[in-house]
């Protein structure tokens, strides 16, 4: 058996009801080899957890992005709550450590097959939701999930220049180049002013509070203009 003990005391969380926790790392392949003790999987609460985690992370967005379009945020969220993302949580969490496998899945390796581990990482946030509440879930993702998005983990999905290079690039002889033309404001709250040139003629303007983010918001101009 896990120790789920452990678990709580490194997450620094404290199930009221510890069945919900269990069963959130508990994978169907064990079910079914302890048909007698009639336990549940995890799947309904992972149905519950995509929801939750989905609404938690598309809160954080809105607030902290408010210069970012509909679509965008659209994307960045797809980028942290699709599966690839969800395994890194549960991995740096160590939770395969204490899911709770049939033998035939665990000889398989199924204890670290990328689905399975997204699944409990939704599981996980189903079962806090119902124990603990919403705000409980938000103070977790502040923890473990929104330091992620601030230091730039998925920034390679609003990667503007990069996108804009690329598609420059299937035209030979092409040079792109920025230049910040202002800067304003005072120290601790300067707004950057940048434009983005093809060939030398400006293609994209942008404004930010950083010039790599002004940068980036010439080249998204850039780049919505080529695609139109």
């Amino acid at each position: 058996m896990s120790d789920f003990t452990l678990l709580q005391k490194q997450l620094d969380i404290y199930f009221r009801d510890e069945k919900l926790l269990r069963q959130a790392f508990t994978h169907s392949s064990y079910v079914n080899e302890h048909r007698k003790r009639k336990l549940m999987d995890n799947e309904r609460l992972e149905f519950l957890g995509d929801a939750v985690l989905e609404l938690g992370v598309s809160q954080y967005l809105f607030r902290e992005y408010a210069d970012m379009e509909e679509g965008d945020l659209t994307k960045l969220r797809a980028s942290i709550v699709c599966e690839p993302a969800l395994v890194k949580f549960a991995e740096s969490l160590h939770f395969s450590d204490y899911v709770l496998l049939g033998k035939g899945e665990e000889m398989t390796g199924g204890r670290n097959r990328p689905a399975l581990l997204a699944d409990v990482f939704e599981a996980f946030i189903g079962a806090l939701y119902l124990d603990q509440g919403y705000d409980q879930v938000i103070s977790f993702l502040k923890a473990h999930v929104y330091p992620k998005i601030t230091t730039g983990a998925f920034s390679h999905t609003m990667d503007y220049k990069s996108q804009l290079q690329e598609t420059v690039q299937q035209h030979k002889n092409k040079l792109v180049e920025y230049e910040i033309v202002d800067e304003k404001g005072p120290a601790h709250d300067r707004e950057f002013s940048a434009v983005v040139t093809i060939n030398g003629n400006v293609a994209g303007k942008g404004i930010g509070r950083t010039k790599k983010e002004a940068e980036q918001r010439a080249a998204k101009q850039a780049l919505d203009a080529l695609v139109k």
